[in-house]
């Protein structure tokens, strides 16, 4: 019996012309850049000397070549989910018994992020590792990023994306499996769980989405909060309240994402953007283009950016604000096992409280000492002892 066209996987191979990444450098050069900033801080965001520091390396010693290599030496796919092409990266351990895992990136990330796992996960032997900790890895692009088809009509949402995942699995012969993620992909791996079709064990956040709605609602209106907090979920109040009040990004990219031409037009103004994303990831990264890499290197970051640029994604990865209906940050009632990490460097520090009321099925929690939003880009060694701890129950 043939595969449908519908249904067929095909191989995929990352093929940039010299033209484009020429064309790129030749945008570099010719950014019109602005004034620097009135403050001697980050609080008007991207700094000047960051921007140039980064164009002029993307624009003279940068190579994009390196990453396409990597990527090119992994096994890649597409497949059209419901009538969209997918793009994945899915590498089997050699290992008989490992367990299935699909790893979801978030914004402004892609594929690139998970880059550092891989190894790790698939032949643990290797790394630090049992072969009882193997994994079979599924990391897809998310519709609108990297190499995935942009939709074209409305509707491709965190819920459309989680099922569209779980078919993805389907399509790929595995009949259990569990699913990873933070940021969106933290949102879209929780709503697989919610969907909780019978092959998913269990889920790993490293964002937990896991505040009650009622604080959510107080923190978004301004309305007092609960009298009875504890310090912990003081402390993650007053995070969540200085993140909400920085995140013009979001709403923009939440309202009106079509507005973002800029995105599409000029590659610094697509850095600068993206960048601009959290208070202590902006901080790490200019430290790196400064010249005191840690964690992150300039050329990590410039792979997620170029990868952006070359696939012009920048307004389309941004209409996933547009299209997700439901609250960020809020408990959504699931009921599989959930395993939680909490990075101190993430957008808010989700109490050990919160989480056991939202997720009862709770088999995993950590606080870690080093870390943030980025988990598997700065912190791979930390998150693949998380994602193996946590998982470990489901085997």
């Amino acid at each position: 019996m043939s595969v449908t066209t519908e249904v067929a996987i095909r191989p995929f191979t990352v093929e940039i012309p010299e033209t484009e990444l020429e064309a790129l450098r030749q945008r570099i050069a010719a950014t019109r850049w602005p004034e620097m900033e009135t403050v001697a801080d980050q609080s008007q965001g991207v700094q000047l000397a960051t921007s140039q520091a980064l164009a002029q390396y993307w624009g003279s010693e940068y190579n994009w070549r390196k990453v396409e290599a990597k990527l090119n030496a992994l096994p890649q796919f597409i497949t059209e989910i419901d009538g969209l092409d997918i793009h994945f990266i899915h590498v089997r351990s050699k290992h008989a018994d490992a367990l299935p895992l699909i790893v979801t990136h978030g914004w402004p990330g892609s594929i690139v992020e998970q880059l550092k796992i891989i190894e790790p996960l698939t032949d643990p032997t290797a790394h630090g590792g049992d072969a009882s900790d193997a994994f079979h890895l599924v990391i897809p692009s998310m519709p609108g990023y990297g190499f995935s088809g942009k939709p074209t009509t409305t509707g491709w949402g965190p819920d459309r994306i989680a099922g569209a995942w779980v078919e993805l699995m389907k399509r790929l012969g595995y009949t259990q499996y569990v699913a990873q993620g933070g940021d969106w992909g933290a949102v879209v791996t929780e709503m697989m769980a919610v969907q909780a079709p019978p092959e998913l064990l269990g889920i790993h956040t490293n964002m937990a989405c896991v505040v009650p709605p009622e604080v959510d609602q107080a923190l978004l209106t301004g309305n007092p909060l609960p009298s009875d907090l504890s310090d912990d979920e003081k402390a993650a109040c007053e995070q969540l309240a200085f993140f909400y009040q920085h995140i013009g990004y979001a709403v923009e990219m939440g309202s009106r994402p079509q507005s973002l031409t800029a995105l599409a037009d000029s590659p610094v103004g697509l850095a600068a953007f993206m960048l601009d994303h959290d208070v202590k990831s902006l901080e790490l990264i200019s430290r790196v283009f400064a010249g005191e890499p840690e964690g992150l290197t300039r050329d990590d970051i410039l792979d997620n950016i170029t990868l952006f640029w070359l696939t012009n994604t920048g307004v389309s990865a941004a209409r996933l604000y547009w299209e997700n209906k439901s609250a960020f940050f809020s408990a959504r009632g699931i009921s599989i096992p959930v395993a939680v990490s909490v990075f101190p460097d993430e957008l808010y520090q989700a109490p050990r409280s919160w989480a056991e009321q939202a997720y009862p099925n709770l088999v995993h929690y950590n606080k870690l000492d080093k870390g943030g939003h980025f988990a598997a880009w700065e912190q791979p060694r930390h998150l693949v002892e998380e994602i193996r701890a946590g998982m470990r129950s489901l085997r």
